[in-house]
């Protein structure tokens, strides 16, 4: 049994606490005199920051077992947190313990206290799904190799999410009757940036009854929002030119792609806002009105990614080249500004291989004369 553990954001959630420590620990009411539990800026997560005259509340766990405090390091070891020694009170007594604090105190936070009650309303749901694959990776990865598959974590979190609360519709498609799925087990076979997960499973079948036990590779990742920047008045389209992982994988000579701006859905960021934010951050453009083309799985049969396409109206320079994308996420991006019929030649020609790519601009096809209109 170790020193008694304070703790002062999520885990202070019931359920948080059943799915990282495994069970639920006898807890008391603990105070920490002079720190504010504060939102961290980059992913809203709190932190304690000094502040004479305010206080902490949270909670103490004591003889915790050693399996117990080691689960919850490990939670905390995702978010760059560390043990450091504090004084809390509780029933009105001094209680040296230990309190999860950022490894690197220079971390900016915004203003204010962070609140578990607003936390939990607006992200719990993810912050479950999140911590259950986090636990899932103890034993592989620590330190900084564990903080770097965290933010694809959040953002696959954030899609299950998107996918339970906004279900699809279905008017021809309905499944068979009374349907259903028998999960058998699963396992990740790979947890690096991206996750393959292996599903073994039954389900029900359009003739009644179940299904033979499935077992099949399911490659994990966030959704997606996917624009093609269009001007009207102009009639350009712009495309990005970046190296692409898939093509290389399938062997082709020259791995590089042309495509609408796209980029992954964050947590907390709806697609529309991804989308405008990718157009910023990859060409340089503020997008006007965002025209939704469609909402759809790209390769269903064995991908979980969720395409978001939209057309998005701006204003384009002159035909030429440019660049974009950002450093910290090790993008090289080239763009390309060009007339619209320039555009569905690489359609007609082949060199349009993006699926997104032609979708949008066969959609672009079918409204560019509105569109132009209406400019």
């Amino acid at each position: 049994m170790g020193c008694p553990l304070f703790l002062y954001g999520p885990l202070c959630l019931p359920v948080m606490m059943q799915i990282v420590a495994g069970t639920r620990p006898a807890e008391a009411a603990a105070r920490l005199e002079g720190y504010r539990a504060a939102p961290r800026e980059s992913d809203d997560w709190p932190v304690l920051v000094q502040d004479p005259g305010t206080a902490t509340q949270g909670i103490v766990l004591r003889d915790l077992a050693d399996e117990v405090a080691a689960r919850i390091a490990h939670y905390a070891d995702a978010y760059g947190l560390v043990p450091a020694e504090v004084v809390v009170e509780v029933d009105g007594a001094p209680l040296r313990a230990r309190a999860f604090r950022p490894e690197h105190s220079a971390q900016p936070v915004a203003p204010g206290r962070w609140s578990l009650e607003d936390w939990a309303g607006q992200v719990g749901e993810e912050a479950c799904h999140t911590a259950h694959e986090v636990m899932k990776l103890r034993g592989r990865f620590q330190g900084s190799d564990l903080r770097f598959r965290l933010g694809q974590i959040r953002a696959r979190a954030a899609a299950r999410v998107a996918a339970e609360r906004y279900p699809a519709r279905h008017d021809l498609g309905c499944g068979p009757t009374d349907p259903w799925v028998q999960e058998l087990h699963q396992q990740d076979d790979h947890a690096g940036y991206f996750i393959a997960r292996t599903f073994e499973l039954r389900h029900q079948t359009f003739a009644g009854g179940p299904s033979q036990p499935i077992r099949r590779e399911v490659f994990l990742a966030p959704d997606a929002a996917i624009v093609l920047p269009y001007d009207p008045r102009r009639d350009r389209v712009l495309l990005v030119e970046q190296f692409r992982m898939g093509p290389y994988g399938r062997g082709e000579a020259l791995p590089w792609m042309l495509e609408p701006v796209a980029g992954r859905v964050d947590p907390g960021e709806t697609p529309e806002a991804c989308a405008r934010r990718e157009a910023r951050e990859e060409a340089g453009l503020e997008l006007e009105a965002l025209h939704h083309v469609s909402s759809s799985y790209p390769s269903p049969g064995c991908l979980s990614e969720f395409h978001h396409c939209y057309i998005g109206l701006c204003d384009l320079p002159e035909t030429g080249l440019g660049a974009g994308g950002l450093d910290e996420e090790a993008e090289d991006i080239r763009t390309h500004v060009l007339s619209f019929e320039r555009a569905m030649e690489l359609v007609s020609s082949g060199e349009a291989r993006n699926a997104p790519l032609v979708l949008t601009l066969l959609w672009l096809a079918t409204r560019r004369s509105e569109l132009r209109g209406a400019a």
